[in-house]
């Protein structure tokens, strides 16, 4: 009687996931018979879960479904970033051991452009007198030099109070290894200040390279009060409309986590949105058969991109928040906010469709990468913004329709758009008013570029050989441009792309990551070695899933290894084998560590050069019961016109492009067009050629591609 209950509730049951962006908030709801329903809203800074409840809320006032039918909110969220990015975190102080006070002002000997004399480091999360030092010592072998005395703490406790502390992050020297010291003062800060949040190291982040640690370590007490205010917020507001569901977390690193470890851990979901979309992409990408993609991901505010080769996701050990590029770029670096924590290998530019164009005082144009936002927003929306944006420039240009937008609650209103790009950098400039926003349109793909390149070309990959997929309420505009820019053969536009990073979340599993670390000659190496450590972090992850409710059939386990020339500061990682490592698999690691070093780097090392292992990492992701969800029709709000003038630079200018649907691209056509949906538009320039294939993506080829 209760199976037969549990699987009346699976097909009745409703899947949501709500994706928070810089501009709009998407809403995409799965029932339980595959149906998808959307909602597309403005979203509402600096109280963000407003609009995501908003949107549910109108969805099921709608439908008259009761909130009590829902059986999980799966979420993606930009909350915490906002909060480093703004420098709106809690008030943090920093314990560490006695001399490593500096170490997060010290930073890496790293600058994001060579010989520029003006960069100034970032300021630091932590002031100064908010790092207290602690007298103990642990050396690297484990020998307790200096131990930890408790009237140290009582000190500490005075010290906390005085300064007014919201949280406090807690890093000794190799508690990576040896963790009980740090276990000691958490203890203690937890009993005597149970108002304060308390992160140790030897929990969020147990490696070895104390600047790192240090840092993922900070900015994890700096947004953990932020993150746990916004989940606790969330949460009442769903009980309000008698949701009980499981609410889960997307993280950087792709996967959901259950809302109380995001809670705790927050800066493993820094960059959960654009997690979500690589996910959506991959999942599509399987579905037609496409080992080779390059993602594209253009919101409001930032353009993402990323690469899946040979049917599997790049993943990054550490990267940047606040940077001008935010990737895991072995090439540049030191302009933002360093965190150690696995993440989907994504770059990130400021260029979005709000991202802002202007003038400087040599009458250059730029654009980016301050954005209007969700508020006020481009000026073509109508909500008070004047400065024009790459939004405005694509309504100028005849790519974005006028009138009603998404679920209708933004009007684009061409007008404005022209007198903010007239105003502000055509009659400045003295040029003509499409000029000024082809020039626009273009510097943001300039822009873009350098993501696109990051993920490709500087990694030793050819983009020939891939597709591009693009994505995002505006990443279908400028996918032909950059495809044709990048080399790229085919570029392919999924159905609902400006609500693809919802749709990647109802197609993730629960996932965790687990690390443990160490330092092994794999000329020396001992597989038994690595086994060991591969079976406590296996023990650990399966017990942190069973607390969850999954059982352990249930949970699919993969192992790698980090690897490096001796004397380098940077890893690889490598994949492991499935089955225990023997003898001959240490030679097969070393020829795949080589192979990629080569590939990224353009060489290898010296005959007999070490090589070392400095970690084991797993991943465990727990399969779900998961619905394919078949999208509904989604009516554009108003009337669409057959056509609307666009112009296509100096070479085709101004021309009266049709406007079409997807659903008419019953064959191979042949562009000027512009397919309206009803969250973007699909720019089709002229000569290239436009098909829908059998799961209804557009595919464009440029027009020599296929000579």
């Amino acid at each position: 009687m209760k199976a037969a209950k549990r699987a009346i509730l699976r097909q009745d049951g409703v899947r949501i996931g709500a994706d928070v962006g810089g501009t709009f908030t998407d809403v995409v709801v799965l029932d339980g018979r595959g149906n998808l329903h959307t909602q597309k809203v403005p979203s509402t800074p600096p109280h963000f879960e407003e609009a995501v409840i908003r949107a549910i809320r109108a969805w099921l006032g709608s439908t008259g479904i009761s909130g009590a039918r829902v059986r999980e909110v799966a979420h993606g969220t930009t909350v915490a970033t906002n909060a480093v990015l703004e420098r709106r975190g809690a008030r943090t102080a920093l314990v560490t051991t006695k001399g490593f006070r500096d170490v997060l002002e010290l930073r890496r000997i790293r600058v994001p452009v060579l010989y520029d004399w003006f960069f100034q480091k970032p300021r630091e999360l932590v002031e100064r007198y908010l790092r207290f030092e602690v007298d103990e010592r642990v050396l690297a072998n484990g020998d307790v030099q200096v131990g930890l005395r408790e009237s140290e703490l009582w000190d500490l406790k005075k010290k906390l109070e005085q300064e007014a502390v919201q949280s406090v992050a807690v890093c000794f020297l190799h508690a990576y290894a040896y963790p009980e010291h740090e276990m000691m003062a958490g203890r203690f800060l937890r009993k005597h200040l149970p108002h304060l949040t308390v992160s140790l190291s030897s929990e969020i982040l147990p490696e070895r390279k104390e600047y790192e640690r240090t840092a993922t370590t900070a900015v994890n007490a700096y947004v953990r009060p932020v993150m746990r205010g916004y989940l606790n917020a969330l949460r009442r507001s769903l009980r309000r409309m008698d949701i009980e569901a499981p609410l889960l977390i997307m993280q950087s690193a792709g996967g959901l986590t259950p809302e109380d470890d995001a809670a705790t851990r927050p800066v493993f979901v820094l960059e959960s949105g654009p997690a979500a979309g690589v996910l959506a992409a991959a999942t599509t990408a399987g579905r037609i058969g496409l080992a080779n993609v390059i993602t594209f991901d253009m919101g409001g505010t930032t353009a993402k991109a990323s690469m899946i080769e040979e049917s599997r996701l790049g993943y990054h050990s550490e990267y940047e928040v606040g940077a001008s590029l935010s990737t895991g770029s072995r090439l540049m670096g030191g302009s933002g906010e360093l965190i150690r924590a696995p993440s989907l290998d994504i770059a990130e530019v400021g260029a979005g469709g709000g991202s802002i164009a202007y003038l400087d005082r040599a009458g250059g144009l730029h654009v980016g990468p301050r954005s209007a936002g969700a508020v006020p927003g481009p000026a073509c929306y109508g909500q008070g913004g004047k400065e024009p944006t790459v939004t405005d420039a694509n309504v100028v240009l005849g790519y974005v329709r006028p009138g009603p937008l998404a679920s209708g609650e933004v009007h684009v209103d061409p007008e404005a758009a022209r007198r903010a790009i007239q105003d502000r950098i055509a009659g400045p400039l003295g040029v003509g008013l499409f000029e000024a926003a082809e020039g626009i349109h273009r510097i943001a793909n300039t822009r873009i570029m350098k993501a696109l390149r990051e993920v490709s070309t500087e990694r030793g990959r050819d983009p020939r050989e891939f597709v591009l997929m693009a994505f995002g309420g505006s990443g279908p505009v400028h996918a032909a441009g950059l495809a044709e820019e990048l080399s790229v053969q085919r570029a392919m536009i999924p159905e609902l792309p400006g609500l693809f990073s919802a749709l990647g979340l109802l197609c993730s599993d629960v996932e965790r990551h687990g690390v443990r670390s160490c330092l092994l000659s794999i000329e020396s190496l001992c597989p038994r070695e690595i086994e060991q450590l591969r079976k406590t972090l296996e023990k650990d992850m399966l017990a942190w899933f069973q607390r969850g409710g999954y059982s352990a059939e249930r949970v699919q386990l993969a192992c790698s290894v980090d690897m490096r020339f001796r004397g380098q500061t940077s890893e690889i990682r490598v994949p492991l084998p499935a089955k225990p490592l023997a003898p001959e698999d240490v030679a097969t690691l070393r020829q795949t560590f080589e192979a990629e070093h080569e590939r990224l780097y353009g060489h290898r090392s010296a005959a007999g050069h070490t090589v070392e292992v400095l970690a084991v990492r797993l991943v465990g992701k727990a399969t779900r019961d998961q619905t394919e969800g078949f999208p509904e029709p989604v009516k554009l709000q108003g009337e669409a016109a057959p056509s609307r003038m666009a112009y296509f630079g100096s070479r085709w200018g101004a021309i009266d492009t049709p406007v079409v649907a997807r659903t008419s691209l019953r064959e191979i056509t042949r562009g000027p067009l512009l397919i309206d949906e009803y969250d973007s538009t699909v720019v089709v320039p002229p000569a290239t050629r436009v098909w829908l294939d059998d799961l209804q993506n557009v595919v464009m080829e440029g027009a020599g591609s296929h000579q």
